[in-house]
């Protein structure tokens, strides 16, 4: 019974074998019937999901935040999106399959449940095994400081204040009784120059 349960969920396994922790580690996939690898919330180029991390990567991943302490299933997509400044999450038809299975790998183990939410914590075997992986770690980890670090950069915040501070002030000027045709072209003026000058800004 638990295992046509299980083959319902997972589909052909036949590519588990390949992990990145050597003969009986990890699955480098799924199989045709695991949907992913990121669906929703991962990030986005041109309009389309890009692909950060495959099956087996994301597996280390889980396992080097498990390591550091007990975590949820949940607990792991906020860490990751934390870790990324905001700009990628894997979702969770991605994370809790992955968990099942190196649960059923020995690498994890399930800890004390709250709730409804089901704990996870590294096992000794999955330390033994992590620690072979220190660079593919530090590689991901990377990864994701560099999403990090690329939304710093381009976080529109400060645009978003500036416009806030241009919609007050046209509403303020336009409202007043003094207002007239002429206001209101210069105003139109000032906007379309700063146009201008936004276009001609050296990418």
């Amino acid at each position: 019974m638990r295992h046509s349960h299980h083959h319902r969920h997972f589909g052909e396994q036949r590519e588990f074998g390949r992990g990145p922790f050597g003969k009986g580690g990890f699955g480098a996939g799924f199989g045709a019937g695991f949907p992913g690898p990121f669906g929703p919330g991962g990030p986005r180029r041109g309009g389309r999901r890009r692909r950060l991390f495959d099956q087996a990567e994301l597996q280390t991943l889980l396992l080097a935040l498990l390591a550091e302490q007990p975590r949820h299933g949940y607990d792991l997509i906020k860490e990751i999106e934390t870790l990324s400044g905001g700009e990628y999450a894997p979702s969770p038809g991605v994370v809790y399959p992955a968990l099942t299975y190196m649960e059923e790998q020995g690498v994890i183990a399930a800890g004390e449940a709250a709730g409804s939410r089901k704990s996870y914590e590294a096992t000794e075997e999955g330390r033994r095994q992590l620690s072979e992986q220190a660079e593919a770690v530090a590689a991901l980890r990377g990864r994701l400081e560099a999403l990090a670090q690329t939304r710093e950069k381009t976080d529109p915040a400060p645009v978003r204040r500036a416009m806030h501070s241009m919609k007050t002030a046209l509403f303020d000027r336009l409202s007043h009784e003094s207002a007239d045709r002429e206001t209101v072209l210069a105003i139109a003026e000032i906007i379309d120059e700063a146009a201008r000058k936004i276009e001609r800004i050296e990418p």
